[in-house]
């Protein structure tokens, strides 16, 4: 998968919900975690987007166990329709995705390298060693802090702008409801990835935006 220009991606656990997405996103984003038979649903699979399949570990803000969690991550990238795989960066510091990410390259499968803060925003400096430290790993560095203020906002869109601009490809946002415009404005400073629900009933993280929205939001913006 490119991510030279924005990339807008439809979450789901169920990869039946493709052609309501295809309207509007790029790719899917497959929750592995969430899905009861993800390798089983891969196998089915027959709709027209790419896929991101992210298999969100428990310790940050998913539903998958340590227990073969990066197995089945590896496995997905045996699948045609998988384009690029999301790994968690504490996963890749620690040196426990040292396979997975050869298996993704091996297969020209590309890599996400994610960190997420439920907590809050980290100072300016701290967002950008953890976007260049992601960034030394993988084709995307992704970021997603918790919002508490304007100024954390302010932070994040800086941090993507001085990323950017050294070279790096970078997808950020800042959750919460302080931070819910950033998904729509990150791009506009180079954040080459946006996530939004297929249904909005469902959204995986905290301040998304309906698929049709952020997708308007971006295309009007940028």
């Amino acid at each position: 998968m490119e991510f030279d220009s924005f990339v807008l991606a439809a979450s789901t656990k169920d990869l039946s919900e493709e052609p309501a997405a295809r309207e509007h996103a790029d790719c899917l984003e497959f929750r592995l975690d969430l899905a009861s038979d993800p390798l089983a649903a891969l196998e089915g699979y027959d709709g027209e987007l790419p896929i991101l399949a992210t298999n969100r570990a428990e310790w940050e803000g998913g539903e998958a166990t340590d227990d073969g969690r990066l197995e089945t991550l590896a496995e997905a990238t045996g699948f045609d329709a998988v384009s690029a795989i999301d790994v968690e960066l504490a996963s890749i510091l620690e040196g426990e995705a040292d396979e997975v990410l050869e298996i993704a390259r091996d297969r020209d499968v590309s890599v996400v390298a994610s960190a997420h803060d439920f907590e809050g925003t980290p100072p300016r400096p701290e967002l950008v060693r953890t976007l260049t430290e992601a960034s030394k790993y993988a084709d995307v560095a992704k970021l997603a802090v918790t919002a508490e203020s304007k100024a954390d906002t302010l932070a994040v869109l800086s941090a993507t702008e001085q990323l950017t601009a050294h070279g790096d490809t970078v997808a950020t946002m800042a959750m919460g409801e302080v931070g819910s415009h950033t998904r729509a404005v990150a791009p506009v400073y180079g954040s080459k990835i946006g996530y939004a629900p297929v249904d909005p009933e469902k959204a995986t993280a905290p301040g998304q935006y309906d698929l049709e929205t952020l997708a308007r939001l971006v295309s009007e913006l940028c």
